[in-house]
């Protein structure tokens, strides 16, 4: 990742503890606070959100910005193996993702990290890109941080 992406990802962190410690009433505000802030700061994200674990395997749209999402994800997709191994999952071209989901087709790459609570996931945050291989293992340890600030209301 680029001095500019790290940069840029330290000022979010910053802005959003600003926002959310102590000011968000509940888990869904601060969801939709980072949404905003992520979306509106880098760039390259073309539809940035939530999704919240459900019964039978399914995840339900959150709070989100971007092109219309997909309501409910069922079975498969990058959103689905994150909550089923518990780990971060980088996608360079969508495309070559065995059982993509493509809730619009203009998204080309993407990364997905699980939320969890004692272990257990709970959501994930979907961060999709209309542009191939804009998501690496870098983005993984700076988008946590910014994950960690809502583990008070989980």
């Amino acid at each position: 990742m680029n001095d500019q992406r790290n940069g840029r990802y330290a000022r979010i962190h910053e802005q959003l503890r600003d926002l959310i410690e102590g000011k968000s009433p509940s888990l869904q505000a601060a969801m939709s606070t980072i949404c905003a802030v992520l979306h509106a700061k880098m760039p390259h994200h073309f539809w940035t959100g939530f999704y919240f674990v459900a019964e039978h395997d399914e995840l339900h749209v959150g709070p989100y910005q971007g092109p219309v999402a997909c309501q409910v994800l069922r079975e498969t997709g990058a959103c689905l193996e994150a909550v089923k191994t518990r780990l971060p999952i980088v996608v360079p071209d969508v495309e070559a993702f065995p059982g993509h989901i493509a809730c619009d087709p203009r998204s080309k790459s993407e990364i997905v990290l699980p939320i969890l609570r004692d272990g257990v996931p709970v959501a994930v945050l979907d961060i999709d890109s209309n542009r191939l291989d804009q998501f690496s293992e870098a983005d993984i340890a700076p988008l946590q941080e910014i994950l960690d600030l809502l583990a008070p209301m989980l």
